[in-house]
């Protein structure tokens, strides 16, 4: 497998330290709010990442942390009334409220800063022993020495004098370079603390993915992750302080997300464009959230719009469909007849399993792995409209085959695991939910048509039909009965 490797801005060869088995670190959420898109993006990317490192046969040891403990959780604690540990704890349960919706998988291990005060005195200390850290003498705040660590700015590319050019010095810092940045945090009045060497204080918040990723497995990590935001000064600072405390580098691949842009823009509430998962789950399953999510190579912006979320649901509606005509097809007869499938079809089939397995070690390309699935769904199709096949014996093995794949990719792309009639029904009621039409209101007419029918009353029933279609709504007669669609 090929992993783009922001630390050294290529991509290269997946070898973990010890084989068959990984560790991974993936920065989570500051629990100060719900989740927006940008926080679905990367949670629905590693978990796929997991997913089908399992899938290859690696045991993984996955960490993502919380940080329950931070200037924005204070600010909202205060704003609401609340302590900061009930504002945490609040918006981790309503993370995994969300996330589960998403499908994305719980982490192996889920540290939160407030429970690993302890290891990162003990980090801090031993920076300070080693001459990387300082604590002025004005107060009990602890920083690191920037230019003490002559490789900073290696995963950025940032350049020491270019930032210290625009870095300051805020009045009551007691900061011997602009660029250095706080391990410890003295103690503010009404804020959360903790008893230290330096007095009453509270951990930075680059200190604690570094405590915490050592706590659960050795070092270096085979991979860490986390959103190109992330890039500096987070994972930055982290690199340095891990190195300088440790003599050990942090992690050997540092894989990150791109941004997620609204119609071009930057994602901003300022601007109004701003949307939590909780604003697109009013609007649209979760699972269509994930596949535009997937639909999109990990690392390349992603530009959000509700245009390209109702493209993403008819693609996850056609994958669906074809999966009920397969079963349709599958259940309709017992007795086969003997023709094989031409070797083109199979051959092309074995092609878009080979081509799928490619793109996902090609740097996990998501988009191009779903290109396959649409293929094997239109070859599908293909048979089912050939009146001699679809009653063969090669047909049957095909459909049951591309069912198979189907359901091995679902599992690694955390998508088409539902059940597709109940799928294709709670698509259909959430798209005439988005149009305004009234379920019940539909189900009366439905129910008199089909009456009319029984009656032999076509001109009722046509009346019906058109009073269907005026509401927005398309009726089909199938030998299952009536079924309704939103034009």
């Amino acid at each position: 497998m090929q992993l783009y490797n922001s630390l050294n801005r290529r991509k290269e060869p997946f070898e973990p330290r010890e084989p068959g088995k990984v560790s991974m670190y993936v920065c989570g959420i500051t629990a100060y709010d719900v989740c927006h898109i940008g926080h679905a993006r990367s949670a629905a990317v590693f978990d796929v990442l997991v997913r089908y490192l399992r899938h290859a046969g690696y045991e993984v040891t996955f960490i993502r942390n919380f940080t329950d403990v931070d200037d924005k959780i204070i600010k909202r604690a205060n704003e609401e009334g609340q302590s900061s540990q009930e504002v945490a704890e609040k918006n981790i349960q309503y993370f995994y409220e969300d996330m589960d919706k998403l499908n994305v998988l719980r982490a192996d291990i889920e540290p939160k800063c407030t429970e690993h005060i302890q290891e990162m005195i003990d980090l801090t200390s031993t920076l300070l022993d080693k001459g990387f850290a300082y604590s002025p003498l004005t107060g009990g705040d602890v920083y690191f020495r920037v230019r003490a660590f002559d490789d900073y700015g290696l995963l950025s590319g940032r350049d020491l004098d270019d930032l210290r050019g625009g870095a300051r010095i805020q009045p009551g810092e007691g900061k011997e370079d602009p660029l250095d940045f706080a391990l410890w945090k003295q103690a503010k009045e009404g804020e959360p603390s903790w008893d230290s060497p330096w007095g009453q204080g509270r951990p930075g918040w680059h200190l604690e993915c570094s405590a915490m990723s050592e706590k659960y497995v050795s070092l270096p990590l085979d991979i860490h992750g986390g959103g190109l935001d992330l890039i500096f000064p987070h994972h930055e600072n982290e690199i340095a302080q891990t190195r300088c405390a440790r003599d050990v580098r942090l992690a050997n691949y540092w894989v990150h997300n791109g941004f997620v842009q609204v119609e071009h823009e930057k994602m901003s509430k300022s601007l109004g464009n701003f949307f939590t998962m909780r604003d697109i789950y009013a609007k649209f399953l979760p699972e269509v959230l994930r596949f535009f999510l997937l639909s999109v190579h990990y690392r390349s912006p992603l530009d959000f719009t509700f245009e390209a979320m109702e493209e993403s649901e008819k693609g996850l509606a056609r994958i669906y469909k074809g999966m009920a005509q397969m079963r349709e097809q599958l259940q309709a007869r017992s007795k086969w007849s003997n023709t094989e499938a031409p070797s083109r079809m199979l051959e092309e089939l074995r092609d878009h399993e080979h081509k799928f397995a490619a793109a996902m070690e090609d740097d996990l390309n998501t988009a191009g792995a779903l290109g396959h699935v649409f293929s094997v769904i239109r070859l599908a199709g293909r048979l089912i409209e050939d009146k001699a096949l679809r009653k063969s014996k090669g047909a049957k093995e095909m459909w049951e085959r591309i069912l198979d794949d189907l359901a091995k990719w679902g599992e690694v792309l955390g998508l088409f695991q539902q059940e597709p009639a109940s799928f294709l029904n709670d698509l259909r009621d959430k798209r005439a939910q988005r149009a305004g039409i009234d379920a019940d209101k539909v189900n009366e007419l439905l129910v008199k048509r089909a009456e009319a029918r029984k009656n032999k009353d076509f001109e009722a029933s046509d009346a019906l039909r058109d009073e269907l279609a005026a509401l927005g709504v398309a009726v089909k007669d199938t030998p299952r009965g009536q079924e309704w669609d939103v034009l």
